[in-house]
């Protein structure tokens, strides 16, 4: 989606062209529906990984999903914003402008709790650095967020002989969802890379979870990511995979896993993040040869 809109000054016709100009618009979508919640609580789980909880009257609009990956995209207006949700992006880039639009991050959902009637998102901190993370640090009880409706595309596949979940701190809340999902019955091995031992989060692993934590190389995140699960021992039978952080990382694990015998079907393999880049350049960049996980 592009970021602003560039008008092109109206040029005479060239000898041989029409005189009349055909212009075609592409129909404006409609927004997806969204829901805004108040903060209830933050609750910091490590150094770097803060929990935001909201709850609200639009609660029962939030439809949850079975998926265990499942995200939203997150509405972040500049402070003192006249603008109220929810946030018709398409018409706002044409009647305000670009700085006063709300930045859009997307986030997964940790849980949504009916009983409650509360929805967890964790977001990852590095000091100021970003939006969302700022956000969160400071946020507390009536802030409001929100939230496009919540989409997916993982969920553990009971017939798998072993499920194997790799990540970085990005992927932390989607693969402790995985994790809370499968049966005590189920033949687990997790690889996880933190900033330090201090950013490791308590898991609820599985009984014959196999548990293997990594410290990250803060000059290239992921690398000992990869390290790590080149010299693992592959487990037999059908294996699924669900591995997501870094790009650079994930892009490195792509082939390797391939050569393990994972069946595209049963690998769930993308990037949360970019190292040296910053969000907006990310997801530009996700059309792009560089962005591209699987190029085909």
């Amino acid at each position: 989606m592009p970021l602003c809109r560039h008008s092109r000054p109206a040029r005479s016709p060239s000898p041989g062209r029409a005189l009349y100009d055909v212009r075609v618009t592409s129909p404006r979508r409609t927004p997806s529906r969204q829901t805004t919640l108040d903060v209830v609580e933050t609750t910091w789980l490590t150094p770097g990984l803060v929990r935001v909880t909201l709850s609200g009257d639009e609660f029962d609009d939030f439809a949850d999903r079975i998926e265990t990956d499942k995200y939203a995209k997150l509405f972040f207006p500049p402070a003192d914003s006249p603008l109220e949700p929810p946030y018709d992006l398409a018409a706002l880039r044409d009647e305000v402008p670009f700085d006063q639009l709300p930045t859009v991050r997307t986030y997964t959902i940790r849980r949504v709790d009916p009983g409650r009637r509360t929805v967890d998102i964790d977001f990852v901190v590095h000091g100021d650095a970003g939006v969302a993370g700022p956000w969160a640090a400071t946020a507390g009880p009536g802030d409001r967020l929100t939230m496009s409706s919540p989409g997916g595309g993982y969920l553990a596949d009971g017939e798998a002989d072993h499920h194997v979940l790799i990540g970085d701190e990005s992927a932390f809340p989607a693969i402790t969802a995985a994790l809370e999902a499968l049966p005590e019955t189920a033949h687990v091995t997790v690889v996880l890379e933190a900033r330090s031992i201090e950013h490791r989060v308590a898991l609820p692993t599985a009984a014959t979870a196999t548990l293997e934590w990594v410290d990250e190389d803060h000059e290239a995140p992921g690398a000992r990511l990869v390290d790590t699960v080149e010299r693992l021992e592959w487990p037999a039978g059908r294996v699924q995979v669900f591995a997501h952080g870094e790009r650079g990382a994930m892009k490195a694990l792509r082939p390797l896993l391939i050569e393990r015998g994972v069946a595209r079907a049963d690998l769930s393999l993308s990037a949360y993040w970019a190292y040296g880049r910053s969000e907006d350049t990310f997801q530009s960049e996700k059309r792009l040869p560089i962005g591209q996980i699987f190029p085909d």
